[in-house]
């Protein structure tokens, strides 16, 4: 007798609600008139227009792009080459190098911001650009490691040894074979690195300076003073943009699939 129990949809409505409602509500108070949260005043786009005019959130959107495409593109490059380089050594080490490389994104990220923090202190280096770019890069990398990583195992090894066989270099090869069989997997590791990078705030408040804000560390000092919804909209953007990028990187990833 099959199993009708209605448990899995319970809780499957149970998580959806608990999940998702905050972030409806979120986008929704966005376009509350009042100045109030709680207090509902009618559909606007007052906050959305006071966003554009507000030149420290300008500022914090710009630092947060650049940071974004920096670390991504660093981690692009890492992560493809390590990727590419854990094929060619011993099964035994490949494991261990594989876990380790890991760690970034398992590691709690206050945990992640402390060792940043004393490690950049104890080597002198001024807080700012420089170090942030430097913390998002290694906990971006991963996202790009594993991405390339599954595409090369599922690659067939023999396309390129019949390259070699006539006379390509390992140069040649790579550019004419092995990236475009991962490009897609890379692109793919790419926005998602991005979105990370560009959502971050519990590393980049340790390690960032005081004349460099981010648009996520921005957020949480203006939420100190309370929730506006000047704070909603800005939240929305970030979400819209967010879910865009990982859109996008699923629909690559399946492409490749």
């Amino acid at each position: 007798m099959r199993n009708r129990t209605k448990l899995p949809i319970i809780y499957l409505t149970v998580f959806l609600i608990i999940t998702y409602i905050p972030i409806i509500l979120t986008v929704i108070y966005s376009f509350n008139e009042s100045k109030i949260t709680s207090v509902w005043g009618g559909w606007s786009l007052s906050w959305y227009q006071q966003l554009l005019h507000d030149r420290d959130i300008k500022e914090a959107l710009i630092n947060s792009l650049v940071l974004a495409f920096l670390s991504c593109m660093a981690a692009v490059f890492i992560g493809t080459l390590g990727a590419i380089g854990m094929t060619k050594i011993k099964r035994k080490a490949n494991g261990f190098v594989e876990y380790f490389s890991m760690i970034p994104i398992m590691i709690p990220e206050i945990i992640l911001g402390m060792v940043f923090l004393a490690t950049f202190s104890f080597m002198g280096l001024p807080f700012g650009m420089t170090t942030l770019v430097i913390a998002h890069t290694s906990f971006c990398i991963p996202y790009i490691f594993m991405m390339v990583r599954a595409s090369l195992i599922g690659m067939d090894i023999s396309i390129e040894e019949a390259a070699r066989d006539l006379g390509a270099s390992s140069i040649r090869v790579f550019f004419d074979i092995t990236f475009p069989l991962i490009r897609p997997a890379v692109l793919s590791g790419m926005l998602l690195s991005f979105a990370m990078s560009f959502d971050d705030v519990v590393i980049s408040i340790f390690v960032t300076g005081p004349k460099v804000n981010t648009l996520p560390i921005k957020i949480y000092t203006r939420l100190k003073t309370g929730v506006t919804p000047e704070i909603n909209a800005l939240a929305s953007i970030m979400l819209a943009v967010t879910v865009i990028l990982l859109v996008l990187s699923g629909q690559i990833n399946k492409r490749r699939r």
